[in-house]
């Protein structure tokens, strides 16, 4: 049973849209009590973009020149070679090249904020969504009953004295698996729109509220004063934004999507001064079985959402980029080799994205061998050569300053790609 200390914590609580009417009364009665200003200063922010059914990371980032592809996918492969009748990839260096449908991303690769990983994966190989998931957001990926998440490791490791219930954000529905934990964490779907209920467990929405006032009412002024007062001024901050008619800065462009408007209200937060210092939104819809498409298609209109929606929040973030990283994960890549319905099926590595100052742009890093089927995983697949806890912790050592790597990720001691600056 949630304690009322546990359940009045930062870490006991999630908001989100649910659409039951706003905050309870007595919450907004007790957050107008509350007058410290400014009780949460600006800190670096880490977002972290799940893309849920396993990207492509062969057509999103293609080895142009090499042959074996070609020859294994021959009405998926895409050239760099200029086409009257389709779009060509981006060459990136020579031997990348970037899908026509994330030119957004063009610019800041070439200015050196940008930078792409490639052969990333996790070292379980198992090929189910779920399990592959599980293991990536825990952390632990030959430990399934983790009962942690590493984004609320993370959010733990930064060790502040006085925790913000918006130190750990994730713009879903529910709570994701990366933030399960002790430490602070909520989800929000809409700023616009949300409610309160403890967190794992979405079931008891319609009693959410009146549980809460349940505790609160039991609780007292001593246990509040320590443990309820700054969720209450954070939730106070949040109602007092006019978050619904927010202006992007410097004509920033958010798709209309559920990414672009997740990373949207992300921003919005950031720029709030709330605390917030993990974020955390989802892309859908990367389990590319048919008709995956080329320069058209459900890919391409994937990869193009993915890239200006990054662009979009870089662009909005304005002075405040040097405070902001972003990067992508994907539970597993796809198989070398099309399958006969014109997809590709579950494979093993793939690529992602980090966006930011501190990174080492304009480059993809990793490795990659010709993809001979004599250097294929199980000869289907493209290879892990890097390790997924490789890039995730150098991102967060260099960007939040964490550097407990046996913390972040238990029962791993590798090493770092050199992909992040300082």
């Amino acid at each position: 049973m949630t304690s009322r200390r546990g359940f009045l914590k930062a870490g006991g609580l999630a908001v989100f849209g649910i659409g039951l009417g706003g905050l309870p009364t007595f919450v907004t009665q007790a957050a107008a009590q509350i007058k410290q200003p400014g009780l949460f200063k600006r800190r670096k922010t880490l977002v972290c973009i799940f893309q849920r059914g396993a990207m492509d990371g062969l057509m999103a980032v293609t080895p142009f020149t090499d042959e074996y592809l070609k020859a294994a996918r021959p009405t998926l492969f895409m050239s760099a070679a200029k086409s009257d009748t389709k779009k060509s990839l981006i060459d990136l260096d020579g031997k990348f090249g970037l899908h026509p449908s994330m030119s957004a991303f063009q610019s800041v690769f070439k200015d050196g904020r940008l930078g792409i990983v490639h052969g990333i994966g996790s070292p379980n190989n198992t090929r189910s969504h779920f399990d592959a998931q599980d293991y990536m957001e825990s952390g632990t990926p030959f430990k399934k009953g983790t009962a942690s998440g590493w984004l609320n490791r993370a959010v733990g490791l930064l060790g502040h004295d006085t925790a913000t219930p918006f130190q750990g954000v994730s713009l879903t529905s529910s709570l994701p698996r990366s933030f399960y934990g002790d430490n602070p964490s909520v989800a929000i779907s809409n700023l616009q729109d949300f409610n309160i209920q403890m967190r794992g467990n979405p079931s008891g929405a319609n009693m959410a509220a009146k549980s809460f006032e349940d505790l609160y009412d039991q609780t007292t002024q001593g246990l509040l004063k320590d443990t309820g007062k700054d969720s209450f001024e954070a939730m106070n901050m949040l109602k007092k934004m006019d978050t619904k008619n927010y202006k992007p800065a410097n004509n920033a462009q958010y798709p209309n999507t559920a990414l672009g408007n997740s990373l949207k209200q992300i921003a919005q937060l950031i720029k709030m001064d709330v605390g917030l210092e993990v974020a955390f939104a989802e892309s859908g819809g990367w389990d590319t079985h048919f008709n995956q498409g080329t320069d058209t298609g459900i890919f391409a209109r994937n990869v193009n959402d993915l890239s200006e929606s990054m662009v979009a929040f870089w662009n909005d973030m304005g002075t405040l980029q040097d405070d902001v990283t972003v990067m992508t994960m994907t539970e597993f890549g796809r198989t070398v080799k099309q399958n006969g319905t014109g997809g590709t099926d579950h494979g093993r590595a793939s690529c992602n994205f980090i966006l930011g100052n501190d990174v080492f742009g304009g480059k993809v890093h990793g490795k990659m061998n010709e993809l001979a089927i004599e250097n294929l995983e199980d000869g289907r697949d493209l290879a892990v050569t890097t390790d997924f806890r490789s890039v995730f912790s150098e991102v967060a050592d260099k960007h939040l300053g964490i550097n407990k790597d046996n913390i972040l990720f238990p029962d791993w001691d590798g090493g770092h790609i050199g992909m992040m600056r300082g």
